[in-house]
């Protein structure tokens, strides 16, 4: 820590831009009619994702000497779901989430996110929408699209959905990455570990890229596709080697995302991670109806970031870790 770290780690120049920016943001929605919503930052549940930390506190009352254990939203998908169900319709939102052990050039562990979701949109409906957004907020040309099967086949010319642990290590014994996997027994964890250091640096070098069809078992919120139970309607968006935002057609079958938390909790368990409480209110929702939906939450300081042609977000925000 410096005299000078009080300052903001932005410009203020870059402040009026990034304000700007979400000006225009707020249009896009605005004249689709699509309506902004604020939801809660404190939760009684988190979620169950083992690759997700999320934050804890407690809240106090001077009523009894019980206290509320609380959690800091990783994002606001359950409450925005629990509006979908309640009939909002298409909705968005801009607001602060936060995750516990995310810290770099493209992480602070507060960071703003950009989540919407549309009632009765395909993946394919939505992705398009996504197209016009990044056309008009990013100033690009149209997005391209590539399957996650077919992206692997392109880069590393396997078939992630019929390989096997041995490929994967030759390949990453080729590529001198075996110090990082061949401790890894987990076939869908070797092959994410594959994407993420081998493929997502390349992806959407000129224009923005979507990635869909993840593998199922990389999907616990995302519906199974109808012709392939093997992949999810899932889908992620990167631009110049960095991903912008993750989307769904969402899964509305309450047993189906009871099962996949459950199945969470068991994974918890063998990784000697504590087990997480299951949102009720949000299977609750579920199970009054969740309306047929595609959503899409996307990371804004990065967004900002490409726009304004910078290195890292902390040059977009105004007090990152290390300054707050």
């Amino acid at each position: 820590m410096t005299k000078e770290n009080w300052k903001p780690s932005a410009s203020i120049k870059n402040l009026i831009k990034r304000s700007n920016i979400i000006s225009n943001i707020r249009l896009f929605f605005l004249e689709r009619n699509i309506l902004e919503v604020e939801t809660p930052m404190l939760s009684r549940s988190t979620v169950t994702d083992v690759n997700l930390t999320p934050f804890q506190t407690n809240f106090f009352s001077w009523n009894t000497c019980d206290k509320l254990q609380l959690w800091l939203i990783t994002s606001p998908e359950y409450h925005m779901k629990r509006l979908l169900a309640a009939e909002s319709g298409p909705i968005y939102q801009i607001c602060h989430s936060f995750r516990n052990e995310e810290s770099g050039q493209y992480h602070n562990p507060e960071f703003t996110m950009l989540e919407w979701y549309q009632p009765f949109y395909s993946m394919e409906k939505l992705i398009g929408e996504i197209d016009s957004f990044f056309q008009i907020i990013l100033k690009c040309k149209r997005s391209e699209k590539i399957s996650y099967r077919d992206v692997f086949i392109k880069f590393l010319k396997i078939d992630p959905l019929c390989t096997n642990a041995s490929e994967l290590y030759k390949i990453s014994k080729k590529l001198k990455l075996d110090h990082l996997t061949d401790c890894e027994n987990d076939l869908n964890k070797l092959i994410q570990l594959l994407f993420t250091l081998t493929i997502e640096p390349y992806l959407g070098q000129e224009v923005p890229l979507f990635v869909y069809h993840f593998p199922i078992k990389q999907a616990s919120l995302a519906a199974i596709n109808a012709k392939d139970s093997r992949i999810s309607e899932r889908f992620e968006i990167f631009f110049k080697g960095i991903e912008l935002g993750n989307g769904f057609y969402e899964l509305t079958d309450v047993n189906e995302q009871k099962n996949r938390f459950i199945r969470d909790n068991k994974e918890r368990v063998d990784m000697n991670l504590p087990i997480r409480k299951i949102d009720d209110f949000f299977l609750n929702a579920l199970s009054y109806g969740l309306p047929p939906c595609s959503g899409v939450a996307i990371g804004l300081d990065r967004l900002i970031m490409l726009i304004l042609n910078k290195k890292s977000i902390d040059e977009v925000m105004s007090f990152p870790l290390d300054r707050c």
